[in-house]
């Protein structure tokens, strides 16, 4: 679901843009105040989650991969604007470090991923969640559902930016310029796995988080559940405290998910649409290409838009995969650990940027 620099026309990657800037700008006025103390930790938390969810590549049908996004925990956890920067900032990292994503495509990706998927899993959580108390079953079974919904949505919208280049952009003979597959063929291929096993195992992840919390400190639900403050405590503040032995205990899952990391591997093949030059022009990348795409090969040659844009910024680790490691393993987890610091720094450093911005707001007076 990462869509790779030149897949989209320009004219695509900057309306995508402009459609994510204004929930950024809006989603960093709404959470700035918990920016700057109780929400910090949480939040480079919940980013990390979401990085090292995404590293697990899954096995999906016609011998492709996915994986989960986090895409349900992170609003449940955060409220839906905290929740979009947690997975943009993941999303981030991900394109500038490890070339997972395009940088020109990152806007499209973040909107998928980070914008339309949380505010429908928000939604769906809340609605079916519709005050039942924070130790209710039937939150777990909402945060399942949402996850499921909101994973698809953010597959289904990625398979039609993808779907509706070669019908807007092509050359004189008709050839496409970017992304070859059409809609007719590239809404089956991105949604066959999504409905099926990365749907799922979105659901267990998110159904799975909310359980345990629910077991550890229920305030990490409250900012998604703001009916349920009056039936606790009213006195208590409606944004969690990351208390330290609850976060040792966060921090040990993170950990787990570090060392699992190279799992990821296990799953053969490239996801559907993310394939590289190199795919379009082997014997052996065609064969899987068509494979995964009804059986309909791609291109002769490979699209002239996608050719040009597909070396626009190659990350200094791309695909996870450290230049100095001979072991594919070792270099997998290694990068897991750089990008989970990288994460920190990014949340850190936002967060000193908005307290200096606060300070010289201070300092200039009314």
């Amino acid at each position: 679901m990462h869509i790779p620099d030149g897949y989209l026309s320009p004219s695509t990657c900057a309306l995508a843009y402009a459609m994510v800037v204004p929930f950024w700008t809006v989603a960093l006025r709404r959470v700035k105040e918990l920016l700057q103390t109780r929400l910090v930790p949480l939040l480079a938390l919940v980013s990390a989650f979401s990085f090292l969810v995404m590293m697990l590549n899954l096995p999906l049908p016609g011998g492709t991969t996915g994986h989960a996004v986090g895409i349900a925990v992170a609003p449940i956890l955060l409220g839906p604007w905290a929740g979009m920067l947690a997975i943009s900032i993941a999303l981030f990292i991900q394109a500038l470090f490890f070339g997972d994503g395009g940088i020109t495509t990152f806007g499209a990706n973040c909107l998928n991923m980070a914008i339309a998927g949380p505010l429908v899993a928000y939604g769906v959580y809340r609605l079916l969640s519709f005050k039942a108390p924070l130790t209710a079953t039937r939150r777990v079974l909402a945060a399942g559902v949402a996850g499921y919904v909101a994973i698809n949505v953010a597959a289904l919208l990625a398979a039609i930016e993808l779907g509706i280049q070669p019908l807007l952009f092509h050359d004189g003979s008709g050839a496409p310029l970017y992304a070859p597959y059409p809609l007719q063929i590239a809404v089956p291929a991105m949604m066959a796995g999504h409905l099926t096993i990365a749907g799922f195992a979105e659901t267990l992840i998110s159904g799975g988080v909310v359980a345990y919390i629910q077991k550890t400190d229920l305030g990490f639900l409250r900012l998604s559940a703001p009916g349920t403050l009056r039936i606790i405590d009213p006195s208590e503040p409606s944004a969690p405290v990351v208390h330290q032995r609850t976060s040792r205990a966060l921090w040990a899952g993170i950990a787990v998910l570090l060392i699992a990391s190279p799992l990821g591997l296990l799953a053969g093949g490239a996801a559907w649409g993310e394939w590289g030059i190199v795919d379009f022009q082997s014997e052996a990348g065609r064969e899987q290409i068509t494979q995964a795409s009804g059986n309909v090969p791609p291109p002769a040659e490979v699209p002239q838009g996608m050719e040009r844009l597909a070396g626009f910024w190659i990350g200094p680790i791309p695909d996870y995969a450290p230049a100095f490691m001979r072991q594919e393993a070792f270099g997998y987890f290694l990068s897991a650990m750089v990008g989970t610091g990288l994460i920190l720094l990014a949340v850190l450093g936002l967060s000193s940027m908005l307290r200096r911005r606060q300070v010289r707001r201070l300092l200039r007076g009314p």
